[in-house]
């Protein structure tokens, strides 16, 4: 009988917290549905990774199936493994210094202490974020010009120069990775200060007490009370290790720079929009897909193994 009783009372309190949490709910709803529309569905179209497609028969129509030999002609091209190569480089060192550089800005903006200063240093790093590549490559192509640049005719002062950063492959990876995170580490410093605020200050009193200058307090107090925020972080980035910026590279990039500049998304967009190869172009994307999956796979069980965070 008593336990009869505890049961209905568990299932009031289940009942009474999905009532309260109904409103919640209904507020991921609409997220939910354009996710399933515009994600979900859309993946009825990787069977074209296994066709030699023609549009002109539908996507349900009596295509060719030719199994993995959209995939054998992807690995017989000889640009496929420099793209593959160009990609992981590119987006490990946007990963590696998107994570490093927010945090050290974040903390150093923790440290000052005007507000207006603060205030206005985070407007002029925040607002490249908000800038969209179509612009912003526009605005790189006529400030890197070797001809009437402003940082080549900055560098000619000292002697140096001019530079193609934009048509040298010794020059392109590093303008690209350089540019963007010009572009993101204000906006992403937005998280780690959020998560420097939530530290409990009582902790950075007793560390002051104990002696400790600012220096070790950020070493003892800051990071690993962010230690949280950037496990998380660093698992959500490792899915982008085969994303190194088509929207970015689209802008800035040339034939000429394809040795270092050609990444999987480039080569995706030729095959597929440029020469009409949509089953090689959808077997790319579907590779893609499947090893960043992979990789956010093992990074989280790597996360909860070493460092004890579940995201879940």
């Amino acid at each position: 009988m008593g336990m009869k009783k505890g049961m209905n009372m568990s299932r009031k309190k289940k009942i009474s917290k999905l009532r309260r949490e109904l409103p919640l709910h209904l507020m991921l709803l609409p997220g939910i549905v354009v996710i399933f529309i515009f994600h979900y569905i859309p993946m009825a179209g990787l069977v074209i990774a296994f066709q030699r497609f023609q549009p002109a028969k539908g996507l349900f129509g009596d295509q060719q199936w030719v199994g993995l030999g959209n995939f054998e002609y992807l690995l017989s091209l000889p640009n496929t493994m420099s793209a593959l190569r160009n990609t992981v480089v590119i987006a490990l060192w946007k990963i590696a210094l998107s994570l490093v550089i927010p945090i050290c800005t974040a903390i150093l903006l923790n440290e000052l202490t005007n507000l207006r200063f603060k205030k206005t240093v985070q407007t002029v790093i925040y607002f490249p974020h908000f800038v969209s590549w179509i612009i912003l490559g526009s605005i790189l192509i006529e400030i890197l010009s070797p001809s009437s640049g402003i940082v080549n005719k900055f560098l000619g002062l000292f002697g140096a120069g001019p530079y193609f950063f934009l048509g040298d492959n010794r020059y392109f990876q590093g303008t690209l990775i350089v540019s963007d995170i010009w572009k993101n580490f204000g906006y992403g410093s937005v998280v780690y200060l959020a998560s420097i605020t939530a530290i409990d200050q009582n902790l950075y009193e007793a560390a002051a007490i104990d002696g400790a200058g600012r220096l070790r307090q950020t070493w003892h107090v800051t990071l690993p009370g962010m230690r949280g925020i950037i496990v998380l972080m660093m698992v959500l980035k490792m899915g982008d290790v085969l994303n190194a910026g088509f929207d970015q590279i689209y802008n800035l990039y040339s034939p000429v720079v394809y040795e270092t500049g050609d990444v999987l998304d480039t080569l995706i967009y030729r095959l597929g929009l440029g020469n009409a190869q949509y089953g090689p172009a959808a077997a790319a994307g579907l590779f893609k897909s499947l090893i960043s999956m992979v990789l956010i796979s093992v990074s989280y069980i790597l996360a909860d193994k070493l460092f004890d965070y579940k995201l879940f």
